[in-house]
């Protein structure tokens, strides 16, 4: 997301979900201003390599991996976000806002991180998605070093947080699956 308004004026929610449902890009809604979702050549190459990966090592399961163009209902930051990437294992569950359809029950939730958007997809973000009950486990990945935390759910009141560097491998348990963080950067020269 990028960091300034597209707009200095503030939507109502209603006004956001008419502007969304007609917009030729992506835009998030947060507390009444519309932030549009962009994306670096980094970000885009991260991106590409996560959903090739994932979709290599899960589809087998029975689960299905969602792009960025898939908004994800949020609870306690409604309407809904852009995560760049969600899984889900169980049959995908979706509900229509504001004529679009939105998933409900992502399993797994994907940030790639950028320099203005980082503290709010690892502060803000993090504890709404949070309000998801089918949510269990939060990756980010940083877009200009190799560097990811991964972020998994023990209760409702306690995540485990752990970090992954180059030549390192990331298990996500909700999966049952090992990611290579080499793999991830495939392609990125930092």
């Amino acid at each position: 997301m990028s960091a300034i308004p597209i707009t200095s004026q503030q939507m109502t929610l209603e006004e956001y979900l008419e502007f969304d449902y007609n917009a030729e890009g992506r835009y998030e809604y947060f507390d009444g201003e519309v932030f549009e979702m962009g994306a670096s050549p980094e970000h885009s190459e991260i991106q590409s390599n996560l959903i090739s990966i994932l979709k290599s090592k899960v589809t087998s399961q029975g689960c299905k991996v969602y792009t960025s163009e898939l908004g994800v209902k949020v609870p306690t930051l409604l309407p809904y976000r852009y995560p760049d990437l969600s899984v889900v294992c169980d049959k995908a569950i979706f509900e229509e806002i504001g004529g679009l359809k939105r998933l409900v029950n992502p399993l797994l939730l994907v940030e790639v991180l950028s320099g203005s958007t980082e503290k709010f997809d690892r502060g803000e973000k993090f504890s709404a998605y949070k309000s998801i009950e089918s949510f269990r486990e939060y990756l980010l990945v940083a877009q200009y070093k190799m560097f990811i935390t991964l972020f998994t759910k023990y209760n409702e009141k306690f995540w485990f947080q752990s970090e992954y560097f180059a030549g390192e491998t990331l298990k996500l348990e909700s999966l049952n699956i090992e990611l290579s963080v080499d793999e991830i950067y495939q392609g990125n020269y930092f």
